[in-house]
């Protein structure tokens, strides 16, 4: 329970064959939102903090001990992860906090330098005991690939998971940053040949463009750590505005803060029992 390092879910999820949700931190709100709908669900959850959270926040500490602190009360297992990291220095940082894992992002480098940086960042991590994954190409709604039409070569990336040592990879398939929309289709094929060619757990960013159904299929293809965030920020806001349009004297921001907390208990709950039943 509490606190757990991500290679433990993940190597759980991996050999089961199925799903394991992960979903972005914005704020305390959402930290806890997101562990209760974890609980209600009874299951495992990874919890991640991104480089634009970070700044958000003037800093990655502030956030990762708030949300380590959150990790360590749960009643279920939770990791706390560094997403799309660009730079070298903050994953150092997200190891040194306690993270169970960094993602970093070296995907705006050339292959040779994505390569060094990537395995820079993963020699650090693995003398601390921490998760690493990486990603080969950009991701969409990021200006870069996993836009339609952009796939990763299950050759290049069996010789990037050699090069580097990472734990996990992010691979395009189909997928886009920040869809309001869940009309994005995933290429099965190319994710069952990159589950055949790599021997660590498949990544999917951008889920939140992602139907239940295509999800479900994308796991029994060989897909494991699925991200969340944009799909879950819109049932977060969606309540915050219907609590003000209801409550328009209302001037104590806990009052809608914890409207929106309240509405991603049940949909938190509802996407990691559907990931973990997908195999």
């Amino acid at each position: 329970m509490t606190l757990t390092n991500t290679r433990n879910i993940m190597e759980l999820a991996s050999s089961a064959g199925t799903g394991q949700g992960a979903f972005n931190v914005i704020h305390l709100e959402t930290i806890e939102g997101l562990i209760g709908g974890a609980q209600a669900a009874g299951l495992p959850v990874i919890l991640q903090i991104s480089e634009n959270c970070a700044t958000y926040h003037g800093g990655l500490e502030p956030v990762a001990r708030a949300t380590l602190a959150a990790a360590r009360m749960a009643s279920v297992p939770v990791a706390v992860h560094l997403d799309h990291a660009q730079d070298e220095a903050l994953a150092y940082q997200a190891v040194d906090l306690g993270f169970g894992s960094v993602m970093f992002d070296g995907a705006h480098y050339d292959y040779d330098q994505n390569v060094e940086v990537t395995a820079r960042v993963a020699a650090y991590a693995h003398e601390r005991g921490v998760y690493v994954e990486a990603e080969l190409g950009k991701v969409g709604g990021k200006d870069g690939a996993h836009a339609p039409g952009v796939l990763t070569d299950p050759t290049e990336a069996a010789a990037f998971v050699a090069a580097t040592g990472v734990d996990a990879l992010a691979v395009a398939v189909g997928s886009s940053h920040a869809m309001t929309e869940r009309s994005a289709a995933l290429n099965l094929a190319r994710i069952a040949e990159l589950k055949a060619a790599l021997d660590v757990p498949l990544v999917l960013h951008g889920s939140s463009g992602v139907s239940d159904a295509n999800i479900v299929a994308a796991i029994v293809a060989g897909m494991t750590k699925i991200n969340v965030s944009t799909h879950l920020n819109g049932f977060f806001t969606r309540a915050v505005r219907e609590y003000l349009a209801d409550n328009l004297d209302v001037v104590d921001s806990r009052k809608y803060l914890g409207a929106g907390r309240a509405a991603l208990v049940p949909e938190v709950a509802r996407l990691l029992a559907l990931f973990a039943s997908a195999k």
